[in-house]
Parts: structure tokens; sequence; C-alpha cells
């Protein structure tokens, strides 16, 4: 599914891409949310990042289509005291709000 969520969606424009992440492994009780959020201010990307209760953690990123796929990137090594043992990337039409934040657990 990376590969659609790479060429975009014909909702999208060209300028921007949005995308929604699940990322599974020791990724919870790692600060693995805050290194999200700094990440993402830092690459300019709007969205939201939350725990989920099976012990993954979801987002969803939204800018230009370089940031959002280093930010992609960046979440396939996580924190350093994190162990990302996979990432599941589908392409999303989900308003991402006007910054990036964080989410309550579902």
């Amino acid at each position: 599914m990376t590969t659609q969520a790479e060429s975009g969606s014909s909702q999208q424009s060209d300028s921007s891409k949005t995308v929604r992440v699940v990322i599974k492994g020791r990724v919870q009780g790692v600060c693995y949310r805050n290194w999200t959020v700094e990440n993402a201010e830092q690459l300019g990307i709007k969205g939201w990042v939350r725990n989920r209760r099976d012990g993954s953690v979801e987002a969803l990123f939204s800018g230009p289509p370089e940031a959002v796929d280093e930010m992609h990137q960046r979440c396939r090594r996580g924190p350093p005291a994190a162990m990302v043992t996979g990432l599941e990337a589908f392409p999303s039409t989900e308003e991402p709000g006007s910054s990036f934040e964080y989410r309550s657990t579902v």
C-alpha cells in the first residue's frame, strides 16, 4: 500500500500529500509520540499522532510530498529507544487541521 501512497491520490493536488500510518513494534513508552511531533513540526507537516490500545502508534501526515515521504522514512527508525517492526501507510483524504497535534488513545 505504500506504493499507492507514494503515487498520490486523485483527490489531492500535486503540492500536497496526506497519508495515515500505523507504526508497530516497541513504540509506546519510548517517547515515540513526542518524537513524531518534533519531527513533523521540523518538516512543516500538519496532522496528528496517537497511541492505539493494541500497542501501535497511528499518525496522519499532510504536507509537501517530499516532507511526507521524509517523515515516513524517519518513522521507520523512530526515536533511539524505539524498535519499529512494521509500518503501514495508506493514502488519506482526512483533513489534517492547521498544525500537528497529539490525539487521545483509541
